[in-house]
């Protein structure tokens, strides 16, 4: 009797301990685990993005130190540019600029930077001079290049190496001052054969305009030659 009482209240006890579904049971705890990784992927994600604000603020506050930077040096840039003109305006006035003029030997000084980033300010330097080297080109005309500057250098050399005559680099290393260009001009004159100087450079119209420009130079004999053929003209 006692035994069978004790049987009874055994499998009492045991009863709960086991689960009449245990495919439930075990859907219920792999839910429970989903749901605490699933946490524990957006905590972590929420970090990363947290972590990429906070970068991409950092590298806004360089680059606005960066632009305030590069706008003081382009103002002290710019404002040397305008004060230059003065030196060589008058120059032009009283000497007279004649792109037309037809000679024998030209010489075309390209001018560009030495480094990159400028948009097309080299390139349209180095089509102006293209186009300049067909017009003056021909059976019984010669025409040279002498560059200033390595992105002219870079894009001629393609195509017309044989006629580069002199190639100048790392001119702008230091602020360009009135001896260095002197200095400059006088080695050009002394190392290259001309009738006529032609120089292309860019015109500083605003930050985002630059005009290219020709300038020519007549050698003192085309000089001399055409104020003869002039008194002739005239009758003296």
């Amino acid at each position: 009797m006692a035994m069978a009482a004790l049987r009874r209240e055994g499998r009492r006890i045991a009863a709960p301990l086991i689960s009449p579904h245990p495919a439930n049971l075990l859907r219920s705890s792999v839910a429970a685990t989903e749901e605490q990784v699933f946490l524990g992927v957006r905590s972590i994600s929420t970090q990363i993005v947290r972590n990429r604000m906070k970068s991409v603020k950092n590298i806004q506050k360089i680059t606005k130190a960066m632009k305030m930077v590069a706008a003081s040096k382009l103002r002290s840039i710019q404002i040397k540019t305008e004060k230059s003109r003065g030196l060589w305006q008058p120059f032009t006035a009283l000497l007279g600029d004649l792109p037309s003029v037809d000679v024998k030997k030209s010489v075309i000084v390209t001018i560009s930077s030495d480094k990159g980033l400028c948009g097309g300010i080299n390139s349209a330097a180095v089509k102006t001079s293209r186009g300049i080297y067909k017009l003056t080109s021909g059976p019984e005309k010669e025409s040279r290049y002498v560059i200033l500057g390595e992105k002219a250098k870079a894009q001629l050399v393609r195509d017309s190496k044989k006629d580069i005559e002199l190639v100048v680099t790392e001119v702008q290393k230091n602020p360009v001052n009135y001896t260095q260009v002197a200095v400059l001009a006088d080695d050009i004159l002394k190392n290259v054969e001309y009738d006529a100087l032609r120089i292309v450079y860019n015109k500083f119209q605003s930050v985002v305009s630059f005009i290219p420009t020709i300038s020519t130079i007549l050698s003192p004999e085309v000089v001399i030659y055409s104020i003869f053929l002039i008194y002739d003209m005239i009758g003296l």
